[in-house]
């Protein structure tokens, strides 16, 4: 008698599934990784809309390259199709955007007296991780809030894990230091 199925072997029969076009299992994989892929395009977005377009066009190409999938780190293989979803997405954004009007609506919000939702600690975080550069706003929620280990990391960005290391180290300082900013702000 065989004992329950572990996450590995649940995880890899519905990717065989997923392989066989068979509905249920893709179903089961979007159910198992929507949530975390949707908070990894809102934490680097900060627009529900913008995300929910991602995880869409995400699990449109996860469908349409599973095929693709030869068995190394799904999580790996899942968030470097997002990744790469994403930095198009920002490629795209500032073809047709120009940096120059964002900042402008930036600095519009700013002189205004807005709402101070910064008051909610995910909210101060929302904003400070605007603030870093994309690079290491990207790297920080792979790590944390995506939960991918280091050496996927390294892999995914195609860098010596030790890059890949220091750059989340010196991004999570100035996030430090953004949130300890805000923090004197608000006392003021």
């Amino acid at each position: 008698m065989k004992g329950p199925m572990s996450q590995d072997e649940k995880l890899n029969s519905v990717i065989a599934g997923c392989k066989k076009k068979q509905p249920q299992c893709f179903e089961r994989l979007v159910d198992m990784y929507a949530s975390r892929c949707y908070g990894y395009f809102y934490r680097l977005s900060g627009n529900a809309d913008t995300a929910g377009d991602l995880l869409n066009e995400l699990f449109l190409k996860v469908y349409q390259k599973i095929g693709s999938y030869r068995g190394e780190s799904f999580n790996g293989w899942i968030f470097r199709i997002a990744a790469n979803l994403f930095s198009d997405y920002i490629r795209q954004k500032v073809r047709y955007k120009k940096l120059l009007d964002e900042k402008q609506a930036q600095q519009t919000y700013a002189d205004s007296d807005p709402p101070r939702r910064e008051h909610f600690a995910a909210d101060k975080l929302d904003l400070c991780l605007s603030r870093l550069e994309p690079e290491l706003a990207e790297l920080i929620t792979l790590r944390f809030y995506s939960q991918m280990s280091f050496k996927e990391l390294a892999k995914l960005r195609r860098e010596p894990i030790g890059t890949t290391l220091s750059k989340v180290h010196r991004g999570l300082n100035r996030l430090r230091e953004l949130m300890e900013n805000e923090n004197k702000n608000e006392k003021r």
